[in-house]
């Protein structure tokens, strides 16, 4: 990446590798997920007022009521959905930033990512094309009906919380597909792997979430 990218400050070289060190601390060890994490740049993807905050394991927000996720959570869904070999297609629901999105595109051939707010994945795109991430596909519309179009998946990852297992994404799973996304409501969720089976699915607990809630419609 270009020098641009690795930031000054608050966003240096040492400011990233202190945060890696936290999440190898925290359970993270997929080394190619680590390298992903340290490589791209977090401040890209927050405002400029918010860019000395970028490596901290922390979530932000972004506007329209949205976050971009916590470093670890990132990190700690990417390397669940990659457990168990590597993937052609992943579809994610909720672009959001775009962070989740450029972290997890090197690692697989091709990532079709959607999101309901316009605005948002406006700037996204933009990130998309200044990293020259140019296996993202991205869609404007409402991520809980996924993109039948172009299912089945190797694997789906959801960042925002429905009530439940979206049956609609578990059918655009390929057989032993997986898909990581977190379950609840604002009192309690968690973080699950799912992996289609010939009878339906089954569902590991990864650990304790906290997201925002899955909305439908678009804006």
């Amino acid at each position: 990446m270009p020098g641009a990218h690795h930031g000054i400050g608050m966003t240096s070289r040492r400011t990233r590798e202190r945060l890696i060190s936290q999440l190898r601390e925290m359970g993270v060890s997929d080394p190619q997920v680590l390298e992903r994490m340290r490589e791209t740049p977090r401040h890209l993807f927050v405002d400029e007022a918010l860019a000395s905050r970028a490596y901290e394991n922390t979530a932000l927000p972004i506007g329209h009521n949205q976050t971009i996720s916590q470093p670890y959570t990132v990190a700690r869904m990417t390397e669940a959905l990659l457990e168990g070999g590597p993937l052609e297609t992943v579809l994610e629901v909720g672009t959001g930033s775009g962070y989740q999105t450029a972290v997890l595109a090197p690692l697989v051939r091709r990532v079709y990512t959607v999101e309901r707010i316009e605005a948002l994945l406006a700037l996204a795109r933009q990130r998309f094309r200044s990293l020259d991430l140019r296996n993202i596909r991205t869609r404007h519309t409402d991520g809980g009906m996924g993109l039948p179009n172009y299912a089945p998946f190797d694997g789906i990852i959801v960042t925002a919380a429905p009530a439940g297992i979206p049956l609609a994404l578990v059918d655009q799973l390929k057989p032993a597909g997986r898909m990581v996304l977190p379950i609840g409501d604002s009192k309690a969720q968690a973080l699950l792997r799912v992996t289609k089976t010939t009878r339906g699915y089954d569902k590991e607990l990864l650990e304790e979430a906290s997201f925002v809630p899955l909305l439908g419609g678009v804006q």
